[in-house]
Order: C-alpha cells, then sequence, then structure tokens
C-alpha cells in the first residue's frame, strides 16, 4: 500500500513512520526535506499551500495521511489557519479525488469539539463546535471530507485526535488534558486502521486512548475500525 504522510517531521508522522506496518510503503513529505538517518526515514518538502505540488505529490500513492498543519492552538487565523491548514487541507484533498487515491485520512482534532462541556462526552457522530480559531479549520477540514466524499471515488476518515504526548500525563494535568490523551502506541495502531479499514464514503474516528474517564467516545470508533487502545492516563493497568 503506497502512502503520501504530510507533515511526517512532526511528532504524530515521525513516529508512525517508525512503527508503521512492512505493508505500507510510506512517502513523507514536510515544508522542509530532512536528510534520512539511522532512526529517522528521509523526509521529501511539500508545500501543501502550492496546489501543483499537491497534486504532484498524490501521483501514483493508494492514500494520504494528511497530518499537515500549524499545531498551535492559538495559531492566528489569517496568517496561519487560513493558508495553511486550511487551503493547504483543500489543496491536498482535491489533489487526492482528483488522482482517484482510494482513501484520504484527515488528521482532525478534540479542538474541533472543544465547545462541548467538559462534562459531556462527545460521540463521533457529533456535529463539529470549535471553541477557538484552530478548531475551527479542524471542523473546516471535517467538512471538506464529507462533502468531497459524496462528490469524488475517494473514502475519507478524520480522526479528531486528542492530547497526543508520549509519556502518560502527570497526575497534576489537568482534567481535560487527561480524558484527551492519547499514546504513540495507541495513535499509531489508530492512523494503521483508519488508512486500511473497510469503509465506504465518509467516517469520524476518534483518537483518544482507552481513559478513564475519557473526553470523546469510543463506541463507534471500536465498532467500524477495530479500534482496541491499550493505556490509559488514569494509571489502570495496560491491557496487553
Amino acid at each position: 500500500m503506497r502512502v503520501l504522510v504530510t507533515g511526517a517531521a512532526g511528532q504524530i508522522g515521525s513516529d508512525f513512520a517508525r512503527g508503521a506496518s512492512d505493508e505500507m510503503q510510506l512517502t513523507l513529505t514536510d515544508r522542509s526535506a530532512a536528510a534520512g538517518s539511522d532512526t529517522s526515514p528521509a523526509v521529501t518538502a511539500l508545500d501543501i499551500t502550492d496546489a501543483d505540488a499537491c497534486r504532484a505529490a498524490v501521483d501514483g500513492v493508494d492514500a494520504v495521511l494528511h497530518l499537515a498543519a500549524d499545531p498551535a492552538p492559538d495559531a492566528d487565523f489569517l496568517s496561519s489557519v487560513l493558508p495553511v491548514n486550511m487551503l493547504g487541507t483543500y489543496n491536498m484533498i482535491t489533489a487526492a479525488c482528483d488522482a482517484r487515491t482510494h482513501r484520504f485520512v484527515f488528521a482532525s482534532s478534540a479542538h474541533a469539539v472543544s465547545g462541548y462541556p467538559l462534562e459531556y462526552q462527545v460521540r463521533e457522530s457529533d456535529a463539529a463546535r470549535p471553541a477557538n480559531d484552530y478548531g475551527v479549520g479542524k471542523a473546516f477540514g471535517e467538512a471538506l471530507c464529507a462533502s468531497w466524499a459524496v462528490r469524488s471515488m475517494t473514502t475519507f476518515v478524520a480522526i479528531r485526535i486528542g492530547n497526543y504526548q508520549q509519556e502518560t500525563p502527570a497526575a497534576e494535568a489537568s482534567l481535560q488534558d487527561r480524558m484527551a490523551w492519547i499514546s504513540p502506541r495507541d495513535a499509531g495502531q489508530l492512523l494503521g486502521l483508519c488508512l486500511t479499514a473497510a469503509i465506504d464514503d465518509y467516517r469520524v474516528a476518534h483518537g483518544v486512548s482507552n481513559n478513564t474517564p475519557k473526553r470523546l467516545a469510543l463506541r463507534q470508533t471500536r465498532a467500524v475500525f477495530g479500534y482496541h487502545p491499550y493505556d490509559d492516563a488514569f494509571g489502570a493497568h495496560p491491557l496487553r
């Protein structure tokens, strides 16, 4: 399976690349090229605000894992969210659909639904409800995925990724951060499933670990994708 990964130099992308299945042939891209090493594969340059570059990048791939974005929750709308997170996502989606790419996986965010009260566990079927401009950009991406799933041959998954951290959040971390945590191994599992699951049209997946309690519900993500997270930010023993 030939997979184009955007934003591959970021933490999620680089962790995914290191742990990806041997059945996936990854093309790793980011804003700047990076030479490979014994611990990290090479990354080629891709500016997602350049529509022609996006069209060239998707040529011949089976799937796109679109992680590229300004990840700052306080990112400025006009200078960053609009040109990078929104227009860049539009460029990648339209390029993939024009090339009849089979699967497009969009890295949305828990910020797309951060406007819901903390005591409400957000479901995969709940509409986006962002509380900041970064979340607005992710909600826009979810809407684009839903729209292009209707008018193209490409199938789409939007993953509302939670609080991605290498280590389990400390006990003094906020309740929201602990409820929304997703570990690297759980994220790697989920990304792989979203790229390969037998689905049609458009689906939303929730990217959190097996936290007790969870900010985002996992019922549909488990049922549709077969996701079985291991880790728990609240200290329960992980499943093996």
